[in-house]
């Protein structure tokens, strides 16, 4: 099949490099010329595992077709996906990208001649594509839906792991305008063998941000146990939650061997949520519930208890170091997640900022990113290029995104390098790590009973 995509970002790129090595023709147009350049040169403007070399096959075998200009985009094409951003502006969504694509859809759907599908994948709220996407392409094609069709599929990619997942997903959402439009997204979808769920616009769009409005209320419930057990001593969140994870509901057993769902991984305390999706998708809810008078008393309480999760990590470490005025903080992890080099809305970076603002200095070290990335983000940040850099001379450590080469360090020579052996494991990770009586090691979601005397 050939298809045209709108947007070469996150979900648009993975999905054009995804579906061009599966023998579909693709065509990706991306109004960056700086981006597709890039691409060009089989180099994904992000982090992403195995996604660089399905785009050089794609560029090799020349089904994958890159453009800045949407002219004749949909020449010979099925169907176009849009698959823009659609970021939080203030209280409400940025549809401004979505706009622009959607009108360049219908200018070029006045002269293609056939009928052609349009697809949204980008996450939009309910009432989105039936109305406002819709409204935008009949008034620039001058045609009216049914006449093009028009659908929403949503995408469940997970940073990290989003080429394994949209190869092996776990489901496939078609929304449609009517059964024409869904036949033919269907048909884009024959040869994947996991549940597809047909349903309508709306309630694919609802499913969307339902997914990730779960996902994030499960790591809130934990980080509101994990500060009941800090305020206890002699409790621990891991037990806790190992106990719950025991419910037969949650662990399941083939062949006696105990079998645990994905799900349980937002079962565990942590510093909080962060990334492109679960903030926003949680927030774009809230606002479209007030517009339409429900009330979202658990999602509100959701995201008060993410937010208020960096200053509790900060707390700890005062609390152990006696404060942290004048002194230097070592920041292992500054991505918002392990096995991607996304910074957006990640809970290092909010734990950095109440960290500068009680008067530390803050050196960092992250696999993944670059001295750039923090400049643009404007973020006071000594970057460093190793774990030995960032906490040699240190009064204090927080690990604050759970890389796994983390855990393989050797902790008993590395804390040798600081100038006090202070640990706070935002993570949890390092909690299986023997550390010597001369280190302070404090994992978050536990009851101390007793506190380091201050430095």
């Amino acid at each position: 099949m050939q298809i045209t995509i709108f947007g070469a970002g996150y979900v648009g790129l993975v999905t054009a490099a995804c579906l061009s090595s599966l023998g579909h023709i693709v065509r990706c147009v991306d109004v960056s010329t700086e981006r597709i350049s890039a691409i060009q040169q089989a180099k994904a403007p992000f982090h992403e595992p195995g996604l660089n070399e399905l785009i050089r096959r794609g560029l090799e075998r020349k089904t994958l077709i890159l453009a800045t200009d949407s002219a004749g985009a949909l020449t010979g094409s099925a169907l176009s996906i849009i698959a823009v951003g659609t970021p939080q502006s203030g209280d409400t969504v940025d549809l401004r990208f979505l706009t622009s694509a959607a009108s360049s859809i219908g200018r070029e759907l006045r002269k293609h001649g056939s009928y052609h599908v349009v697809v949204v994948k980008s996450t939009v709220q309910p009432q989105t594509t039936d109305t406002f996407v819709r409204q935008v392409l009949e008034r620039e094609s001058g045609m009216t839906a049914g006449q093009f069709g028009l659908c929403m599929n949503p995408e469940f990619l997970r940073e990290g792991s989003a080429v394994d997942d949209f190869m092996n997903p776990d489901r496939i959402i078609v929304g449609e305008w009517n059964r024409k439009s869904g036949d033919v997204l269907m048909q884009l979808y024959a040869n994947f063998g996991c549940p597809k769920l047909r349903t309508t616009l709306r309630n694919a769009e609802l499913i969307k941000y339902t997914s990730n409005s779960l996902l994030a209320t499960l790591i809130s419930f934990s980080n509101e146990i994990a500060g009941l057990c800090e305020a206890m001593p002699d409790s621990d969140i891991e037990t806790v939650m190992d106990g719950v994870h025991l419910d037969r509901r949650f662990a399941t057993s083939v062949s006696g061997e105990a079998v645990r769902p994905g799900i349980l991984h937002y079962l565990r305390a942590g510093c909080g949520f962060g990334g492109s999706c679960l903030p926003k998708d949680v927030n774009a809810l809230r606002e479209f519930a007030s517009r339409v008078q429900a009330r979202t008393p658990l999602l509100d309480a959701v995201m008060n208890v993410n937010e208020r999760r960096p200053d509790q990590v900060v707390g700890l470490l005062q609390q152990t170091a006696g404060g942290v005025q004048g002194k230097r903080i070592a920041l292992l992890g500054l991505a918002f997640k392990p096995g991607t080099d996304d910074l957006r809305d990640s809970p290092a970076i909010s734990i950095a900022r109440r960290l500068h603002q009680a008067g530390a200095a803050i050196c960092a070290h992250d696999p993944l990113i670059s001295v750039a990335q923090v400049r643009a983000g404007s973020i006071d940040i000594a970057l460093r290029s190793s774990v030995e850099d960032v906490l040699r001379g240190a009064d204090a450590a927080v690990i604050a995104t759970a890389w796994p080469q983390f855990r393989e360090l050797n902790w008993g020579e590395l804390v040798k390098l600081m100038a006090h052996p202070i640990i706070i494991d935002a993570r949890n990770l390092l909690n299986e790590t023997y550390f010597s009586s001369d280190v302070t090691y404090r994992s978050v979601g536990r009851g101390y009973a007793v506190v380091k005397e201050a430095l």
